[in-house]
């Protein structure tokens, strides 16, 4: 459990000391008006839900990371349960989610 807390900590940029995992690999999809990134990372044997929202905002580009404590066996469910978990997010947030125009966020 401490390992799981360290992880998240370190992601979220609470301790330098312990480096995140890597995202195990990249998958895209247009959703709305956004474009979902499914990046779920290897924790052990697993892969943990993970990945961003972006949004094209003239020049600039509005990104929101996000991360979950779901686990799966395989990266291929784990992608799929990711994009998931990120069109909710974006049909939960609607347009409140790049409301502040903040060029990077947490969800």
């Amino acid at each position: 459990m401490t390992g799981f807390v360290s992880k998240i900590l370190s992601f979220l940029g609470g301790n330098a000391s312990a480096a995140a995992p890597a995202p195990s690999s990249e998958s895209r999809e247009a959703y709305k008006d956004v474009t979902l990134v499914a990046q779920p990372m290897r924790d052990g044997n697993q892969f943990r839900i993970a990945g961003r929202i972006e949004k094209k905002d003239g020049e600039r580009i509005l990104v929101r990371q996000f991360i979950r404590a779901d686990v799966f066996n395989g990266e291929k469910e784990a992608v799929e349960f990711t994009l998931r978990k990120a069109r909710q997010i974006v049909d939960q947030h609607g347009n409140t989610l790049f409301a502040d125009g903040e060029p990077d966020g947490r969800v």
